[in-house]
C-alpha cells in the first residue's frame, strides 16, 4: 500500500483527527493510531516510532490547553517527570532491539488485550479520591512503570496515569486528566527521541497525522468534564477490536489467525 496516496493520507489523517479527540478525553487513542499504522503497511517499529511522533502533538495540544487554564503547573512535577522520561527511553530502547516477526505477534495480542481491559476497567471518577503513597514513590512507580509501557507499547497510556492519579494520589478526575497530559507529553518526546535515533520515523506521515491529533486534542480537553469518556470509551474498544480484527486477518503469518484456525478446525 502506498501511503502518500492522497486516499491514504486522508485516512490516516481521520484517524489521527479521532484519536486526538479520544485521547485528550478517555486516553488510549493510540489503540486507533497503531493498527491504523500497521494496517496501512508500516512495519510494527515504524508505526510505534510514527505514532509516537504524531501523539505527541496531541498530548502538546492538550497540556498547553490546560496549562493556560491553570489546571495544572509542570515545575511542581518535576520528580514525575523525570522517572517517566528514564522509563520511557528504556522501553523505547528495548522495543527496538526484539524481532519484528515477534512484535507482529505480540502486537495484536496486547491491542486486544488493553481494549479489553479498557472496557472491564472502572471509570477512574468512580474510584474514592483517597490519597495513598506520597508523590515521590508515585513518581518512582507509576512514573517509571508507565512510561516505560508507553515507550515500550502506548495505547491506554492515558487511561492508565489517569486512574493512578485517581487512585494512589487521589486527584479528582479534572486534575488527575490535567496532569496526566504532562506525563504522556514527556514519556512522548521520550520515546520519540529514541526512534528518531533508531531511524523508525516516518516524518511525512507522522506530521500529518501529528497536524489532525493537535486539532483533535484541543476539541477534546473541552470535554474534559462532562461525560464524554461514556461515549468515547465503548466506541474506542469497538473500533480497536474491529480494526485489529483486520489486520490479524490479513497477516498469514500471524500466530492468533492460526490459533484461530486451529480452534475452529477442532470445533469442526
Amino acid at each position: 500500500m502506498d501511503l502518500l496516496t492522497p486516499e491514504s493520507l486522508g485516512i490516516l489523517f481521520a484517524v489521527g483527527l479521532l484519536a486526538g479527540f479520544v485521547d485528550s478525553i478517555a486516553g488510549g487513542g493510540g489503540l486507533l493510531t497503531i493498527p491504523a499504522l500497521l494496517a496501512a503497511g508500516l512495519s510494527p517499529a515504524e508505526a510505534l516510532a510514527t505514532g509516537k511522533l504524531q501523539s505527541s502533538f496531541g498530548s502538546l495540544s492538550a497540556t498547553i490547553k490546560f496549562v493556560r487554564r491553570g489546571e495544572v503547573h509542570p515545575a511542581a512535577m518535576r520528580s514525575m517527570i523525570a522517572c517517566t522520561f528514564v522509563g520511557a527511553g528504556v522501553g523505547a530502547t528495548l522495543v527496538q532491539m526484539l524481532d519484528p516477526s515477534f512484535l507482529r505477534d505480540v502486537i495484536p495480542i496486547l491491542l486486544i488485550g488493553i481494549a479489553i481491559y479498557l472496557l472491564l476497567s472502572p471509570k477512574a471518577g468512580d474510584i474514592d479520591a483517597h490519597q495513598r503513597i506520597g508523590e515521590h514513590a508515585f513518581a518512582l512507580s507509576i512514573g517509571t512503570g508507565i512510561g516505560f509501557y508507553d515507550g515500550f507499547f502506548g495505547p491506554g497510556t492515558g487511561t492508565f496515569f489517569a486512574i493512578a492519579f485517581v487512585s494512589l494520589l487521589g486527584y479528582n478526575l479534572r486534575k488527575a486528566t490535567a496532569h496526566t497530559k504532562v506525563l504522556n507529553l514527556t514519556s512522548n518526546i521520550a520515546s520519540l527521541i529514541f526512534f528518531i535515533i533508531g531511524g523508525h520515523v516516518l516524518w511525512t506521515v507522522g506530521l500529518l497525522m501529528g497536524v489532525a491529533q493537535y486539532i483533535g486534542a484541543q476539541a477534546g480537553a473541552h470535554m474534559v468534564i462532562r461525560n464524554g469518556a461514556r461515549i468515547v470509551r465503548p466506541m474506542l474498544v469497538v473500533a480497536s477490536v474491529v480494526i485489529t480484527a483486520k489486520l490479524v486477518w490479513s497477516d498469514d503469518q500471524n500466530i492468533l489467525r492460526h490459533l484461530f484456525s486451529a480452534l475452529t478446525s477442532w470445533i469442526a
